[in-house]
């Protein structure tokens, strides 16, 4: 017997039955998350388990545990969405992945399930890690990558000598979108505070905006599209900078139609759809140098809770996205 035909059956009696996880039981603020030995998932048709080697954390996570999130979520859930890791099995029925893949991507379309030890995926959202990264730099990329790709491409239609104001440009989403733009030949102006200004300008702005000392509508006309990671009164301001006809995608609030209509521009707001298809493209981003992450604080599974208080500002956060890194016991 040759040793690549014993290992399918060494690995299926490596993967425990129980695990740990951040489980919520009720919603409410980072107190509520319970860390607890759990019940292996199972993989259904359509799905892969990944031994999560990371897990990352956006503000989306923050909003489930608080009960906010525009998705239902019944409860108890296992919180967590962006993952990086080692598919371990396959679901009936087969998929794109294979047992010993390594993968990068999204849990679920509810965003739940990846602050565990294991973690079951639809296989259309996960795809090939890129192989330039570490689990955990391609853990912290899938939704913020893909919400920046689909802003400026699949709603705002950017083409190569356009011109988009990127707003919150030095955030996760933003610092994707300044580099997607720029190696889309788009010119991009970046509003941001003044300590960010080297970092973006780093990532290819054509000119950056301090929002503290400069009104942005002042210094910019005629832009043919606005992305708005930041909501509130920059996004009504927006509608001054843009041409007749131009676009404001919002990824974080309803914009208002009426002020859409006066200025005769379009304004809508989107939900991320991360795919297999998505994250193969920016895979091949990063593994061509176009592409790099931001990491800031990275904690270990156990710490997620304090990674909660960071999202909360209860504790001071790193500039970056936090991470936990998982080591299955």
């Amino acid at each position: 017997m040759t040793h690549s035909s014993i290992v399918p059956q060494a690995d299926e009696e490596q993967i425990p039955s129980t695990m740990m996880a951040w489980r919520v039981h009720e919603f409410g603020p980072p107190e509520v998350m319970m860390f607890e030995r759990v019940p292996r998932p199972e993989p259904g048709p359509g799905e892969v388990l990944v031994k999560v080697e990371a897990a990352g954390i956006g503000p989306w996570d923050g909003w489930i545990r608080a009960g906010k999130s525009v998705l239902p979520q019944p409860l108890p859930l296992t919180l967590g969405s962006d993952l990086s890791g080692e598919v371990v099995e396959v679901g009936p029925g087969g998929s794109g992945q294979r047992v010993g893949d390594q993968v990068y991507g999204v849990t679920n379309p509810q965003f739940i399930g990846a602050y565990a030890e294991y973690a079951v995926a639809s296989a259309e959202m996960v795809s090939n890690k890129p192989s330039s990264l570490t689990h955990v730099d391609a853990a912290s990329a899938p939704v913020v990558s893909v919400t920046a790709w689909q802003a400026l491409f699949d709603h705002a239609k950017l083409k190569a000598g356009q011109t988009v104001v990127i707003h919150g440009a030095a955030g996760s989403v933003g610092a994707y979108a300044v580099q997607l733009a720029r190696r889309a030949g788009v010119q991009t102006i970046a509003t941001l505070a003044a300590d960010d200004i080297s970092f973006v300008r780093d990532l290819g702005a054509n000119m950056v905006i301090d929002y503290r000392t400069q009104r942005f509508e002042e210094e910019v006309r005629e832009a043919d599209a606005v992305i708005d990671l930041v909501g509130g009164e920059t996004q009504d301001r927006s509608f001054q900078v843009l041409r007749r006809g131009g676009k404001l995608i919002s990824a974080v609030s309803h914009p208002d139609q009426s002020l859409a209509e006066r200025h005769g521009v379009e304004a809508s707001f989107f939900l991320v759809s991360v795919t297999s298809r998505y994250l193969a493209e920016i895979a091949s981003l990063f593994d061509g140098g176009i592409l790099k992450t931001k990491v800031g604080a990275v904690l270990p599974l156990a710490d997620a809770r304090e990674a909660h208080l960071m999202l909360e500002r209860v504790r001071p956060q790193p500039k970056g996205k936090i991470v936990l890194a998982v080591e299955a016991g």
